[in-house]
C-alpha cells in the first residue's frame, strides 16, 4: 500500500522518505551551498550548542506544497533530528505573502546545511501546485470543474516528474501523462495517441484509431484529429466510423498553423487570430459534431494553454470539455526564503527580518 493511501486513510500524518527516496548524498552536503557547509564547520568549532529558530516564507498568494517532503528531508538527514522542534503547515494550504509556513528550532549545526535544499523543495512544489490550481480554477468558471490533464513530461527533465506530478495533484490535476507523475500519489499515467501513431498509418486517422481501439479495448476511445490540419473533417470521419464508442477528439493544432476549415470558410476570417486551436475552430467543430448527432463526443484542447488563455475560453463559452496543459504549469515563479530569526529564544536576525509566528503551524510529532 502506498503511503499516500495510508495518509488519506488517516493512518499516518505525513509522507516519509519511503515515498520520496532521497539521494543519500544529501547527507554529505553534496546538494548544499558550500557556504552552509563552511558555516556548519565554523559553528561546530566556535559556537556549538546554540539554539536557533529558522523560519520559511514566500511573497505571493499561493498553494503550499512540499511540507511533507521537507519534513521527511529533515528527519532523514538532520543530526539529532528527534531533538528538533518542527512546526509546519500542510500541503494544499492556501498561504499569504510573508506567512510563515515552517519553523525549525534546534542546534544550527544539526540542520542548518539543509536550508537551501528546503527553499528549493518549497519553491518548485509550491510553484507547480499554484500554477495547476490557477489553471483548474480558470477551468471551472462555468460552475463545472473541467478536467486538467497534466502533460509536462516534455517540458522539464524526466527526473522531476514524480515530484511535479504530486504537486500537480495537490493543485487539482487528477489526470497525468506518465506513470512517474503519479508515483507519489498512487495512480497510473493516462493518454491516448500521439501524432507519431497517425504518421505510421500514413495520416489515416481512422485506421490509427481502429488499431488503438483493438489494442486497448478497455480505454475510453479518444482520437487525435489535427494531424492533417483538418480537424472537422477528421473528427467526422472517426465519429462516423466509431459512433458511441468514440468518447472524445483531441485538437492540438500548432499555433503556427491555420486549419483547413478556414480555407473552406474564408468569410469567417478577419476579426480574430485563426491560428492554433482557436475558439472559432472549436465552436465550428462542436457544431459539426452536434449536427450529425455526436453530442456525446467531448472536445479535448491541448497546445500552449495557460490559466489566462483557459479563462478567456471559458468566459467566451468555448465548448472545450477537457484541457491538456504542459509547460505553463512548470514555470517556477515562487521563491522561498529561510531566515534564522531567534537565537536561544531571543530576537536575533538580519535587518528587516523578525520572527513571524503563525497560529496555523502544527507541531510535527
Amino acid at each position: 500500500m502506498k503511503e499516500i493511501t495510508r495518509k488519506l486513510n488517516g493512518e499516518i500524518k505525513r509522507l516519509t522518505n519511503e515515498t520520496f527516496k532521497f539521494d543519500e548524498r544529501v547527507q554529505e552536503g553534496w546538494f548544499s551551498a558550500v557556504y552552509f557547509l563552511k558555516t556548519r564547520e565554523i559553528v561546530e568549532k566556535y559556537r556549538p550548542n546554540n539554539i536557533v529558530t529558522m523560519q520559511f516564507f514566500q511573497k505571493e498568494h499561493a498553494v503550499l506544497c512540499g511540507t511533507d517532503e521537507v519534513i521527511a528531508l529533515i528527519k532523514t538527514f538532520a543530526q539529532n533530528a528527534n531533538e528538533l522542534e518542527i512546526r509546519s503547515l500542510e500541503d494544499g494550504d492556501k498561504i499569504k505573502p510573508f506567512e510563515t509556513v515552517l519553523t525549525i528550532t534546534g542546534k544550527y549545526e544539526d540542520f542548518g546545511y539543509l536550508e537551501g535544499i528546503i527553499d528549493g523543495i518549497f519553491a518548485r512544489r509550491t510553484s507547480v501546485a499554484t500554477n495547476v490550481y490557477n489553471v483548474a480554477k480558470a477551468a471551472r468558471q462555468s460552475g463545472i470543474q473541467k478536467p486538467i490533464i497534466f502533460m509536462g513530461d516534455r517540458d522539464d527533465h524526466f527526473t522531476q516528474q514524480s515530484g511535479d506530478g504530486y504537486a500537480a495533484f495537490i493543485g487539482g490535476s487528477k489526470a497525468q501523462a506518465t506513470h512517474a507523475m503519479n508515483e507519489w500519489w498512487g495512480k497510473k499515467g493516462m493518454g491516448t495517441m500521439p501524432h507519431a501513431l497517425i504518421q505510421l498509418f500514413q495520416g489515416d486517422v481512422v485506421a490509427a484509431t481502429r488499431a488503438y481501439k483493438e489494442t486497448y479495448p478497455e480505454d475510453d476511445l479518444m482520437a487525435l484529429v489535427d494531424y492533417n490540419n483538418d480537424v472537422i473533417t477528421d473528427s467526422l470521419k472517426v465519429a462516423r466510423e466509431f459512433g458511441t464508442e468514440l468518447k472524445g477528439v483531441r485538437v492540438d493544432t500548432s499555433r503556427t498553423m491555420v486549419d483547413q476549415y478556414f480555407c473552406r470558410k474564408p468569410e469567417v476570417m478577419g476579426a480574430f487570430d485563426p491560428r492554433g486551436a482557436n475558439p472559432t475552430l472549436i465552436f465550428a467543430l462542436r457544431e459539426a459534431l452536434d449536427k450529425e448527432g455526436f453530442e456525446h463526443i467531448k472536445i479535448i484542447a491541448t497546445g500552449g494553454f495557460t490559466a489566462t488563455r483557459i479563462r478567456e475560453y471559458e468566459e467566451a463559452g468555448v465548448p472545450v470539455d477537457i484541457y491538456g496543459v504542459g509547460g505553463s504549469l512548470l514555470k517556477l515563479n515562487i521563491g522561498f526564503t529561510g531566515d534564522n530569526v531567534l537565537l536561544n529564544g531571543e530576537h536575533e536576525a538580519k535587518a528587516g527580518r523578525r520572527f513571524r509566528d503563525n497560529p496555523r503551524l502544527q507541531i510535527v510529532e
